[in-house]
């Protein structure tokens, strides 16, 4: 896989996504981590994730790779040289519990194998990728169709934000977002993630 440094992701970044789950709508990027152990390669093997801690959901999400480190009016061309499909997976009961209680998400979203990433392909440019959908499909049926164009925050807001408040560099990767279409997985699901046509990622949940 491609040299990793951190994961940062996006929350909240499709209104149908925070609608569904009941969320209002962030007036700035809402941003969190995961450890840089939980990305693995979406290569078409069998994940384990942490069943017995209450439902796990699937979030399908394009992932930027920063090929260069960020600076003041950096553009994302300049920015991002690949990008991928990832799931951002999330153990929903106990992120349920820790909102309430308005503590971080890290046991909700940091877990081992919970940010898995499929082949990166070359960034076509902004205005490209957003002529293509990205889909997630479970057991062969579609669930999630994607496009950047829907997105909340541009994906320059995103990185300038990030950039600016946080720091980008070489080897980071950006979860960019969910669209609606999130839901609860268990042992034995399929998921095959799509670029257009082309199947960038798939995995079995073990």
């Amino acid at each position: 896989m491609t040299m990793i440094h951190n994961v940062y992701c996006v929350g909240r970044n499709y209104k149908l996504h925070a609608a569904e789950l009941g969320n209002d709508v962030p007036e700035e990027p809402m941003i969190f981590m995961k450890p840089s152990h939980a990305a693995v390669e979406l290569g078409g093997q069998v994940l384990t994730l942490p069943e017995e801690k209450g439902e796990v959901h699937y979030e399908g999400e394009l992932v930027l790779h920063v090929g260069r480190s960020y600076e003041p009016g950096a553009k994302v061309k300049d920015l991002v040289d690949q990008m991928a499909l990832g799931i951002d997976f999330t153990l929903r009961d106990v992120q349920s519990v820790i909102k309430k209680k308005g503590h971080p998400w890290t046991a909700a979203k940091g877990f081992k194998n919970s940010a898995p990433i499929s082949e990166f392909i070359e960034f076509p440019g902004v205005e490209a990728a957003g002529t293509q959908d990205f889909t997630v499909h479970k057991n062969g049926s579609e669930v999630q169709r994607g496009n950047i164009k829907d997105m909340i925050f541009p994906l320059q807001e995103i990185v300038d934000y990030i950039g600016m408040n946080y720091g980008l560099g070489e080897g980071d990767i950006i979860f960019t977002g969910t669209p609606a279409g999130v839901g609860p997985c268990v042992q034995g699901d399929e998921f095959k993630l799509y670029w257009g046509e082309r199947l960038l990622g798939s995995c079995v949940i073990g």
